[in-house]
């Protein structure tokens, strides 16, 4: 395995990563604005208030978009298989 190679399947690697975890990151940051703002407009303070909405987000967006990330992960590792398998031949 030549260090082209090795360099393309962690550029892969790092990209699916960052890819399969926006998801998830992003639904968070955007509850925790709103929530920021509700909270900035009414002046509760309460911290609870902001953890619980991003935790059932985090959730949600797993749970819709589970099926998805899964299969982006099983694609990755098969092609990953498929060239140690090729290098080893």
């Amino acid at each position: 395995m030549d260090a082209d190679t090795v360099i393309r399947i962690c550029r892969e690697g790092l990209l699916l990563t960052l890819v399969v975890s926006a998801i998830p990151v992003l639904a968070a940051m955007i509850v925790g604005l709103i929530v920021s703002l509700f909270q900035a407009a009414t002046q509760l303070q309460e911290q609870t208030l902001t953890v619980v909405p991003k935790i059932a987000t985090v959730f949600l967006a797993l749970g819709l978009f589970g099926m998805w990330i899964l299969r982006q992960l099983v694609q990755f590792a098969a092609a990953l298989f498929e060239n140690i398998s090729r290098i080893g031949s």
